[in-house]
């Protein structure tokens, strides 16, 4: 017995050795198995980080373009507060723009500075004082401006007819017929404006009219020496207009900005084939009546659409502005007036002259609250048709105003603005005075 445990003794290291071998190889397979899965958590780690820093470099380009689109608004908005007070552009560049602080290192990062030149308030300065109708700045995005306003107008206009033969030069024979039309209007008007992003704005308009004629005459066919006045007057809604505005350009320093716009103006007044004229027959040849209306109207009678183009040149320290419109009156047809009995007298198809217009302007700031302006404004109006012909009498005129306005602004949400404009021709108003009280929402 002893000598079989002797025997078979030497197998047993063999066996412990062959246990051990498949251990450890065991336990090397288990190593490598453990390695193999920490290398796919390292690349998960690593795929997972790559994406971070594409998200986050993303994120960079993102916020450096809003940086870019930040700063080139300031400089529109530091250029448009030089050019209000009259003072020169500040000087802008992109290139200062500030790296976000997650992309530099804490030792690397810069002070911060301001970005061009900071403005003196915090709110917009007055701009420059508005004597046309069109403004030449638009609304800032978002807000809306309620203007109310009062325009007073009056003109005179004195006419002489001959109605004869001359003998000699020094010796009529006939009738003399003197007119002398004096007109007063008052217009209150309560315009709103609302800025639609950068570079567009909508405004309508809600006149609301008074007007009143005296016309003082020695009528021809009378014979007589007395003068005669006859007076009317009319007040209610005027006409109704809607325009829209958009910036083409960003302008700059020494360089032009141009607004281009599109009116429409409606006929909501009441009109001149609404009210009632003081004739029996007919206007034309009649003897008993003086051709003129019982009531005045107030508004033109014609739906109208007036595209035009305003520009304004920054040359410090002035900004000289004007602009350049076509107004297309669209043709009634079927149309008849009223005279004295009820009676209608058939027109036909009427269609008033179209008109072109032009102004040029000066603006300049004289302090931050205070600004003053100078202009020009003439329009040419076209002859009235009537069923395709010319009206009798009918002629082409030209209106045309000098104007000079100043502005003064109250706080950041108020200003006043006044207007004063005298005409330079016959047939243009005498005088127009506007105030204007713009008010910021």
């Amino acid at each position: 017995m002893k000598r079989k445990e002797l025997t078979h003794f030497p197998l047993l290291p063999m066996a412990c050795l062959a246990m051990a071998i498949c251990g450890s190889l065991r336990a090397q397979e288990l190593v490598a198995a453990g390695d193999e899965s920490k290398l796919d958590g390292l690349q998960r780690q690593i795929n997972e980080q790559s994406r971070q820093l594409d998200d986050m470099r993303n994120s960079i380009e993102t916020q450096e373009r809003n940086l870019s689109q930040l700063q080139q608004a300031l400089n529109e908005e530091l250029l448009a507060n030089a050019r209000a007070r009259g003072l020169p552009a500040p000087a802008l560049s992109a290139g200062a723009m500030q790296v976000p602080a997650y992309a530099q290192s804490s030792a690397q990062q810069p002070a911060r500075q301001p970005v061009g030149q900071a403005p003196e308030s915090q709110s917009r300065p007055p701009e420059v004082a508005q004597i046309f109708d069109q403004p030449g700045v638009l609304t800032p995005s978002g807000t809306l401006v309620l203007e109310p306003g009062l325009q007073y107008g009056y003109s005179s206009n004195d006419r002489v007819a001959l109605v004869g033969y001359t003998i000699i030069p020094a010796l009529l024979i006939g009738l003399i017929d003197v007119r002398q039309v004096k007109t007063t209007s008052a217009t209150a008007v309560l315009t709103a404006r609302y800025g639609m992003g950068n570079r567009f704005e909508m405004e309508a308009r809600l006149p609301y009219v008074y007007i009143n004629s005296d016309t003082v005459s020695r009528e021809i066919f009378t014979g007589t020496a007395v003068d005669r006045v006859f007076n009317a007057n009319g007040s209610g809604m005027g006409d109704v207009e809607v325009t829209a505005r958009y910036q083409l350009n960003q302008g700059g320093p020494d360089k032009p900005y141009y607004v281009a716009w599109l009116r429409y103006k409606s006929r909501t007044g009441t009109d001149l084939f609404e009210v009632t004229t003081d004739c029996v027959t007919r206007c034309i040849g009649n003897t008993t009546g003086t051709g003129l209306p019982m009531e005045l109207p107030t508004g033109s009678g014609f739906n109208a659409l007036q595209p035009g183009i305003t520009w304004l040149f920054p040359s410090d320290p002035v900004v000289f502005f004007g602009s350049l419109s076509y107004l297309h009156n669209f043709k009634r047809s079927d149309v008849s007036r009223t005279v004295i009995g009820g009676q209608k007298e058939f027109l036909g198809d009427v269609e008033a002259g179209d008109i072109i217009g032009f102004n040029l302007g000066m603006g300049l700031a004289l302090n931050e609250k205070a600004a003053i302006s100078i202009g020009y404004d003439q329009n040419i109006i076209g002859k009235t048709k009537q069923n395709g012909e010319d009206v009798a009498g009918a002629v082409r005129v030209t209106l045309a105003t000098l104007l000079l306005g100043g502005t003064y602004r109250f706080n950041d949400q108020v200003s006043l603005n006044v207007a004063l404009g005298a005409g330079l021709t016959r047939d243009t108003p005498d005088l127009n005075f506007t105030v204007r009280v713009p008010v910021t929402f």
